[in-house]
């Protein structure tokens, strides 16, 4: 048996500024477009609701923001049922003319019966074991760093 992993990341260097890919990100009603699963966002301040699909599975996430560096790091930590489920975060690093995006997952559901309840709560909604979860994430994180770079570019 592979051993849990809690933490995945992935990178894309895409042809704009630090500043023009963290005002994209930072309005997440657009993570609609390039996200593999979020099918509706309504904000309000630091925080916002996530509607979320994927096969027939839909469910709603709550998300806070956490982090918001203009230029240099987006992130916000999901909850669903007040439980801890995740923290989701942009890095954005100069690389000569362009941007290096760093998507990153970190799984939150670590201890306690709050863990328990959040890992079965997270099978049913998403229909995916805890030990499948990076693997996942980490597919969709490149589809997701694509679609951004296709949406940036379509937008300039």
């Amino acid at each position: 048996m592979t051993a849990r992993v809690w933490s995945v990341q992935e990178s894309l260097e895409v042809p704009f500024p630090p500043r023009t890919v963290y005002a994209a990100l930072a309005d997440v009603r657009r993570m609609t477009e390039w996200s593999t699963e979020v099918i509706g966002v309504w904000r309000r301040g630091e925080r916002f609701v996530g509607v979320n699909r994927k096969a027939c599975w839909v469910w709603f996430t709550t998300c806070r923001i956490v982090v918001a560096d203009p230029g240099r790091e987006f992130a916000f930590d999901v909850t669903t049922f007040g439980l801890p489920v995740a923290r989701w975060g942009y890095r954005l690093t100069p690389e000569g003319e362009g941007t290096r995006v760093t998507e990153y997952w970190v799984d939150q559901r670590r201890r306690g019966w709050r863990r328990w309840v959040a890992e079965a709560l997270g099978l049913v909604f998403t229909g995916t074991p805890p030990a499948r979860r990076a693997a996942r994430n980490r597919a969709a994180m490149r589809v997701t760093l694509h679609r951004l770079a296709a949406a940036l570019r379509a937008a300039a």
